[in-house]
């Protein structure tokens, strides 16, 4: 069918609703209540996410810090951050539709201390030549291809880290023939002499929707709860947990709020 370029012309008076429709069907987050905006299908609440807000409690607050927030998705947590008095906010998104979401958030919402840059914080941590107060990584771990190098790289660069990620529970997953038919078989390697458990996750028909918000390649790798609480402490962090959900529709998962204090190192 030819594309008639005149669809893509708006006619109704300037307004945020316009703004967000131009990715319906497509969003994972619903706006905030009261807001009067709406997004579709958009069930996530996270522009009113608890998990950020105990993160906050944990950290003693974000306010005057300096956060590099990887995987922003659709700005919720940036504007949460910003909202909670950040001083500034690096938001590195690698998925463009996504990227292109944070932008409609940021104008609708005049987040003036958030900077969303396009492209992969892999990279970007592995050339990173300065500190953050803290890192915010939520939903990002299990879609790594080589996670230990995403703890690793992030532990570079901050003291302070958030992270809500799934993992692999075997006895939680086997039971679960949605789950358990994604997945390879479970693996142990070492990362820099670090024994750790991972498995291969397969995104599968997932790929299919336009509004996909995993990793970048076909696959991923799930590590172990034990190896991503074990590996942080060996980087000398306390880890305090929260929102540990087994039984999680899409498998098992739970918040990390890791504080290393380099003076008892």
């Amino acid at each position: 069918m030819a594309v008639n370029i005149l669809d893509a012309y708006v006619s109704q008076e300037p307004n945020p609703q316009n703004i967000l429709d131009l990715f319906s069907g497509e969003w994972s987050s619903a706006m905030l209540s009261g807001s009067g905006l709406t997004t579709t299908p958009g069930t996530a609440n996270l522009f009113d996410d608890d998990r950020i807000k105990w993160a906050g409690q944990v950290f003693g607050g974000f306010k005057d810090m300096r956060a590099l927030e990887l995987g922003p998705l659709e700005g919720g947590h940036s504007y949460m951050l910003h909202n909670m008095g950040a001083a500034s906010v690096l938001a590195i998104e690698a998925n463009t539709r996504a990227f292109l979401k944070c932008l409609c958030i940021k104008e609708i919402f005049g987040l003036d201390r958030i900077r969303f840059a396009l492209g992969d914080f892999i990279p970007y941590l592995r050339n990173a030549d300065c500190q953050y107060d803290v890192v915010l990584a939520s939903g990002v771990l299990y879609h790594m291809q080589n996670p230990m190098e995403m703890l690793d790289l992030i532990a570079k660069v901050t003291d302070r880290i958030f992270i809500w990620t799934h993992y692999y529970d075997a006895a939680v997953i086997e039971s679960r023939r949605d789950l358990s038919k994604k997945f390879g078989r479970l693996e142990t390697a070492a990362y820099q002499e670090f024994q750790y458990e991972s498995i291969e996750y397969r995104y599968q028909d997932a790929l299919n929707w336009q509004g996909f918000c995993g990793g970048s390649q076909p696959t991923s790798r799930w590590l172990s709860k034990s190896s991503i609480t074990d590996y942080l402490s060996v980087l000398g962090f306390k880890i305090h947990i929260g929102f540990d959900h087994p039984t999680h529709p899409n498998g098992p998962a739970f918040a990390i709020c890791a504080l290393r204090d380099r003076d008892m190192l």
